[in-house]
């Protein structure tokens, strides 16, 4: 496909300028509160050393908004040194203090993934946090492919009844879209059947599985109006399907990706922070799933945007928010724009075939 020869070809100019990172460097954690299943108490996020994502690392080059295998280190790593940095990150926050946490794995790719994070590191690290007796939540990302039923019974022969959730890029319920426009390379149709997989295995195994999809704020090629519409439709048929909770990831413009060439040849922008603030108060008022909105890059050149005046605002009421799982009432000057280009955005929806962006 040409989505994928012009990330591919974009991914690899990329590498050619970047340095790999090494493990140290791509190791990180922080901690705070935030929105579990049981209620709102504390979190420890780890970023673990990986290689990377193998969609992005093959021959499709990748998602064409994501640069996450930017910042891995290119080259498989050695199980010591994994279990290493996770542990000297585990030690850096207070979290014997708390009778119950939740802790995110991140590994910018598929958890699991045995390339990515060898089985062994994998298993030790669980056998590690159930030690600590007060995780109650464990939540990882995966592409669906990778979640297989003998994984998943290796993982809850170690983890007992803690309940483990598994977060997918589903993107959008559109396949056209996530297809021919983030070049994810899967179909709905796969997600489903991951899903599926899990709710079975909760069903006839007892394992306290949950799924979470993450769902993707305008892609390339779509115009405001429609990135409203298919965020809220894709949030409407994750219910659906029995999907357990949502995260909303808005467009950020990084580096050494399909979406910053578009966006510096003029033709894409982020979308605006109210679009953002529609989407969420609309699924909080049609959908009773909770539903996280990410606020990366939110005022940034770079990230979703509207005027100086509340762009900050927003930001700090949508992470409270987060947690509340309120609905987020605010005004200002820059609304009418917003609404004026939401309203004739479908009239100036570029009909440029991919093939046709100079690519440098």
């Amino acid at each position: 496909m040409e989505i994928e020869k012009l990330t591919k070809e974009i991914r690899q100019h990329a590498f050619e300028r970047k340095e790999p990172k090494t493990p140290e460097q791509v190791g990180a954690s922080w901690y705070n509160d935030d929105l579990t299943y049981d209620d709102v108490r504390k979190t420890l996020f780890i970023i673990l050393p990986t290689p990377g994502c193998a969609w992005a690392l093959g021959d499709s080059g990748g998602c064409t908004m994501c640069s996450y295998v930017s910042d891995c280190t290119l080259e498989p790593i050695d199980t010591e040194t994994i279990l290493k940095i996770f542990n000297e990150h585990l030690k850096r926050h207070p979290i014997e203090e708390e009778e119950k946490i939740t802790v995110k794995l991140f590994a910018s790719g598929s958890f699991l993934n045995p390339y990515e994070l060898p089985k062994d590191a994998r298993d030790e690290i669980l056998k590690t946090l159930i030690a600590l007796g007060n995780v109650s939540e464990i939540v990882v990302e995966s592409r669906p492919e990778y979640v297989k039923e003998e994984v998943l019974d290796e993982i809850f022969d170690i983890i007992g009844d803690t309940l483990f959730e598994v977060s997918i890029g589903l993107e959008t319920s559109n396949d056209h879209t996530r297809l021919k426009k983030i070049n994810k390379g899967f179909t709905r149709q796969d997600f489903e059947d991951a899903h599926k997989l899990m709710q079975k295995l909760k069903e006839s195994k007892g394992y306290n599985l949950k799924t979470k999809a993450y769902i993707f704020v305008k892609p390339i090629l779509v115009s405001e109006a429609q990135a409203i519409n298919e965020a809220i439709e894709t949030a409407k048929y994750c219910e659906s399907i029995g999907i357990d909770r949502l995260s909303f990831c808005p467009a950020t413009i990084h580096g050494g990706t399909v979406i910053e060439r578009f966006w510096r040849k003029g033709a894409y922008q982020p979308p605006w922070i109210w679009s953002c603030v529609e989407i969420i108060n609309t699924v909080r008022r049609q959908i009773d799933i909770p539903a996280l909105m990410d606020t990366s890059g939110f005022g940034s050149r770079r990230g979703p945007y509207n005027c100086k005046k509340c762009s900050k605002d927003l930001k700090h009421m949508i992470i409270a928010n987060n947690l509340t799982q309120s609905p987020i009432e605010y005004d200002c000057e820059c609304k009418g724009e917003w609404l004026a280009e939401v309203e004739n955005s479908d009239m100036n929806e570029s009909a440029v075939e991919i093939k046709h962006i100079p690519l440098y």
